[in-house]
C-alpha cells in the first residue's frame, strides 16, 4: 500500500524480511519519477500496481541510489528513462553481464559475487529469469542533475556516504523532503559490519546542507527533523568515543562524557566503529 507524504509525494515501504527498501514517487504536473527500482520483477510490479490506483502522472525517470542489487533487479520494469551517477554505472556494468540460470546463481554465490538470500529472491521474484538481463542505464551524471517534472523540481546528487562510494540522494525542495537511500547506514567489508569514520562527519555535512523536514531511508520508516537530529547525535558521540580496537575502551569514553552508558543503538554504533578500527588496522 502507498504512503501519502503530500500531493506530490509518496512511497512504499522497505520491507526488511524480504531485503525491500522503500521506494519513493514524486509526481509533477506533467511526469513522475521514481526513486529506486526494487530489489526484483515481482517488487517493482507490486510498486507499480499501487502506482496504477493513483492518479499519477506518467513516470518518466528512475533514479538508481546506488549498486546495490536490491535497489535495481526491478528497474526494467518501468519502461522509464533510467538515471545514475557515474560510478553506480560502473557497478551495475558487472551485474550487466551476469546470467541469471540456477548454475550460474550458484557460482556467484560460491565465489561471494552474490548472497545466498539474494539468489533466493532472484528464484522466486524474477520470472524468466533464464533470459533475463538488466537493462542499461539511460543517464549518467556526476555530480548533481536538476529534473522538472512540470512545477516540481528534483534535485539528485551524489553525496560522500558511509554505505557506499556511489551514494545519491534525491531532494525536493518546495517539499523539504530527501530521500536518502542507504546513504546514512553503515556497511560490510569482510563480513564484518562496521561505520566508516573517515566518512561520518563528510556524510552528515552533505546531507545537514539540504532544508529537510521529512527524511526517506532505504530501510526504514520515514523520520523527521528531530528524528534524524538524535540518529546525528548518537552516531558522532559513538564517533569521539572510539579511538581504538578496544569496545571497552570506548564504552568508558562514552560513559565518562555522557555520566551514563549507552543506550541500545548506542552499543550497537560503538561497536561498528570498533570495527572499523578493526579493520583500518588490517590494512595498516
Amino acid at each position: 500500500m502507498l504512503n501519502k507524504l503530500s500531493e506530490s509525494i509518496y512511497y512504499l515501504s522497505n520491507q526488511n524480511d524480504k531485503d525491500r527498501p522503500t521506494l519513493g514517487l514524486v509526481c509533477g504536473d506533467q511526469y513522475s519519477l521514481v526513486i529506486d527500482g526494487g530489489n526484483s520483477v515481482q517488487h517493482a510490479q507490486e510498486f507499480l500496481q499501487e502506482i496504477s490506483r493513483i492518479d499519477a502522472p506518467p513516470i518518466k525517470y528512475v533514479v538508481i541510489t546506488h549498486a546495490h542489487w536490491d535497489h535495481f533487479l526491478g528497474m526494467n520494469e518501468f519502461n522509464a528513462t533510467i538515471i545514475v551517477n557515474r560510478l553506480t554505472q560502473q557497478m551495475m556494468n558487472i551485474w550487466r553481464n551476469f546470467s541469471f540460470d540456477d548454475h550460474s546463481l550458484h557460482e556467484y554465490v560460491e565465489s561471494n559475487k552474490m548472497s545466498s538470500h539474494c539468489m533466493e529472491i532472484i528464484k522466486n521474484e524474477i520470472p524468466m529469469r533464464n533470459s533475463y538481463q538488466l537493462n542499461d542505464s539511460d543517464i549518467s551524471f556526476e555530480g548533481s542533475l536538476e529534473l522538472d517534472l512540470g512545477n516540481k523540481v528534483c534535485r539528485i546528487e551524489t553525496i560522500r556516504s558511509t554505505h557506499t562510494d556511489d551514494s545519491t540522494i534525491v531532494y525536493i525542495p518546495d517539499e523539504k523532503t530527501i530521500f536518502l537511500g542507504d546513504s546514512p547506514y553503515g556497511t560490510t567489508t569482510n563480513s564484518l559490519f562496521h561505520y566508516k569514520q573517515a566518512m561520518l562527519l563528510p556524510m552528515i555535512e552533505d546531507i545537514q546542507k539540504y532544508d529537510a523536514d521529512h527524511f526517506l531511508l532505504g530501510h526504514e520508516s520515514i523520520c523527521d527533523l528531530d528524528e534524524m537530529d538524535v540518529f546525528w547525535r548518537e552516531l558522532t558521540s559513538c564517533n569521539r568515543a572510539v579511538t581504538s580496537t578496544s569496545l571497552d575502551s570506548a564504552i568508558t569514553n562514552f560513559e565518562k562524557e555522557h555520566e551514563r552508558t549507552p543506550n541500545e543503538n548506542e552499543m550497537f554504533f560503538l561497536q561498528a566503529f570498533v570495527n572499523d578500527q578493526r579493520l583500518q588496522l588490517q590494512h595498516k
